[in-house]
C-alpha cells in the first residue's frame, strides 16, 4: 500500500491516472472531482489490498469510507493518544473543522510514519491538487481506519525498502533474490548479501523493464520497490522460464509469504 502511494508522489492536476481509472468504473463525473479517496482506492487496488482497505468497496466520498471502517469494527477516533498508536498503512481521515464527526470528514490519506506528540506523516492526494507528503496533528484528525492487512496484504514494512548501495545483510539477500526472479541479472557475484554496482545495475534492468526512465538504481526507493514487485508478480504469473529465476523462486515465495505479501500483476 505504502509503496504504491509513494510511487505516485508528485502526480498533479486532473484528470490524472487515478481519476481516469476511477471514472472508467464509476462515470465521467469523477474525472475532475476531488480525488483524495480515489487515490486510496487506486493504491489499495494496485497493491492487492482492496479487501482490507476498502471494506465497503471503491470509495470517493470520505465519510462513507470512514463509516465502512466503523461498520467492521476497525475505526479509531482521532484523540492524541489514539493517533500515537497509529501504524504505517492506517487510513487517516481529516476534519478541518475539528469536530471529529464522521459526517464532517473532509479529506483522507495513508499514514507513512508516526511522529509522536499526536502527529503523523502521511501520503495524501488532492492536497494542493497533487500527491504529497504531509505532517498532520490530532487536532484535525477525525480518526483512522486500520485495514486488516493480515488477511490479504502487501507488507507495510518490507525491510528491502530503503536499502541502498553499500548496505549488507539478509535484507540485501532478499532484495537480490527479488531482482533475479524479476528478470534482472547479477552475473558476477550473484546473491552475496552486498549491494554493490552489480546489484544497482540489476535493479536498474528491472525498473527499465517496467517502463522507468531512471538513469541509476542505487537505492530501493518506494517507486523502485513498487516497480520491482510488479515485475516479480509478472514473472510469477508467467512462470519462471529457467535459469536463476527458477533457483530463487522458492526463496522468494517464502519471503513474501512471511511478510503476508500477495502478488498482484496490475
Amino acid at each position: 500500500m505504502l509503496a504504491e502511494a509513494r510511487a505516485t508522489i508528485g502526480m498533479s492536476g486532473r484528470p490524472n491516472e487515478i481519476t481516469k481509472e476511477y471514472a472508467a468504473r464509476h462515470g465521467d463525473e469523477f474525472l475532475r472531482a476531488n480525488w483524495c479517496d480515489m487515490a486510496i482506492t487506486y493504491w489499495a487496488r494496485h497493491s492487492g489490498n482492496a479487501s482490507a482497505v476498502l471494506p465497503g468497496g471503491d470509495r470517493a466520498y470520505t465519510p462513507w469510507h470512514a463509516g465502512d471502517f466503523q461498520k467492521v469494527g476497525r475505526w479509531h477516533s482521532g484523540t492524541a493518544a489514539n493517533v500515537n498508536q497509529a501504524k504505517p498503512g492506517d487510513i487517516v481521515f481529516f476534519d478541518w473543522g475539528a469536530t471529529d464527526r464522521v459526517s464532517a470528514i473532509d479529506h483522507v490519506g495513508v499514514v507513512e510514519k508516526v511522529l509522536g506528540g499526536g502527529r503523523v506523516q502521511t501520503v495524501e492526494a488532492n492536497t494542493s491538487d497533487a500527491v504529497c507528503r504531509r505532517v498532520r496533528s490530532s487536532g484535525v484528525i477525525a480518526g483512522y481506519g486500520r485495514p486488516d492487512y493480515g488477511g490479504s496484504s502487501t507488507s507495510q514494512e518490507d525491510p528491502v525498502i530503503g536499502l541502498k548501495e553499500g548496505d549488507k545483510g539478509e535484507a540485501v539477500v532478499a532484495a537480490q533474490r527479488l531482482v533475479l526472479y524479476a528478470g534482472g541479472t547479477l552475473p558476477r557475484y550473484g546473491v552475496d548479501g552486498e549491494w554493490g554496482d552489480e546489484m544497482s545495475a540489476g535493479l536498474l534492468q528491472v525498473r527499465k523493464s517496467m517502463g522507468s526512465d531512471v538513469k541509476d538504481a542505487r537505492e530501493m526507493t518506494g517507486t523502485a520497490y513498487a516497480q520491482l514487485m510488479r515485475a516479480v508478480a509478472r514473472a510469477e504469473a508467467a512462470g519462471a522460464g529457467g535459469g536463476p529465476a527458477v533457483d530463487v523462486g522458492a526463496e522468494v515465495r517464502r519471503y513474501l509469504e512471511g511478510l503476508h505479501v500477495r502478488l498482484d500483476v496490475t
